[in-house]
């Protein structure tokens, strides 16, 4: 039996609501599980709010990149990192496919120019990688670009590293199954259909094609200075907390100790890349 109109007027807290529910057998395991995700991903985001005072305080560099699969969340995920910072002092880049005279200049020219200032954190949305995976699997780039790219870019963020520039790099792995359900939910809806590019529509297609480029990526990317952090995403929202539970735990900021939520990442969903990793977009 659904609550009455007389249930919604009677009950005075939400307790109070969970005993109406449980006398009358109406399931809200669903909706106290949305709830507890929203309550952790608040408190999380309060000490983004945190971290964000403390790197404007000591001017600190902080790049966070965000790659995968199409379809793997990592849009909904920079929404949850951003959503309460400042603006002033954050930014987002999801750069557009380059330009005639980009493709003919040094390639990660274009990235500088998009790297964080002194007190300031820029989440790339994707982000150089797209020469280690998309390209070379699409026919957007040739092998001897490809090549280049692959021998400089661990020099590259080396530079950065020594820079003192702050980067994280996370890899959001989703399996072949979810990836489907993922572009049939776009398809499906009109709010969702200009996620769907000519790009996504190849994504299952040339799985395999990914897969090896990701591994070759892996192995020659992944560095002490730089390392590859691989986040399980079929759970969306698991990803979203554990992946801002990462970056919170690289920094000792003011006042972490006192945080009102479990701050260490689940290591069943972020894990550090090593060539025996457990990953599900295999």
């Amino acid at each position: 039996m659904p609550y009455s109109a007389e249930d919604i007027q009677n009950a005075k807290t939400r307790d109070e609501l969970i005993e109406i529910a449980q006398q009358k057998g109406i399931d809200i395991s669903k909706t106290m599980k949305n709830l507890r995700y929203e309550q952790e991903l608040g408190q999380l985001q309060t000490e983004l709010v945190n971290l964000q005072h403390w790197v404007i305080e000591k001017k600190l560099r902080v790049a966070i990149l965000f790659e995968g699969r199409d379809a793997a969340g990592k849009g909904g995920s920079i929404k949850r990192f951003k959503e309460h910072l400042n603006p002033r002092s954050m930014r987002v880049v999801a750069l557009t496919k380059p330009t005639d005279d980009e493709r003919g200049q040094w390639y990660f020219r274009r990235y500088i120019k998009e790297l964080p200032n002194p007190g300031e954190i820029v989440f790339f949305d994707r982000s150089w990688y797209n020469r280690a995976v998309v390209e070379p699997v699409m026919g957007f780039c040739d092998n001897q670009q490809y090549e280049k790219f692959m021998v400089q870019v661990p020099e590259f963020e080396h530079m950065l590293y020594e820079d003192g520039v702050i980067l994280i790099k996370f890899w959001f792995s989703i399996s072949k199954d979810e990836q489907s359900k993922r572009f049939n939910d776009r398809l499906s809806n009109p709010l969702k259909k200009w996620k769907f590019s000519p790009v996504d529509q190849k994504g299952q297609e040339l799985w395999d094609k990914y897969t090896y480029y990701k591994e070759q990526m892996f192995s020659k990317t992944h560095t002490t200075f730089s390392p590859w952090i691989i986040v399980k995403t079929n759970n969306k929202k698991r990803a979203r907390l554990e992946s801002i539970r990462h970056v919170l735990s690289k920094f000792e900021y003011p006042d972490k100790e006192n945080a009102m939520v479990r701050l260490p990442p689940d290591p069943n969903v972020i894990v550090r890349y090593f060539r025996n990793a457990n990953q599900i977009d295999i």
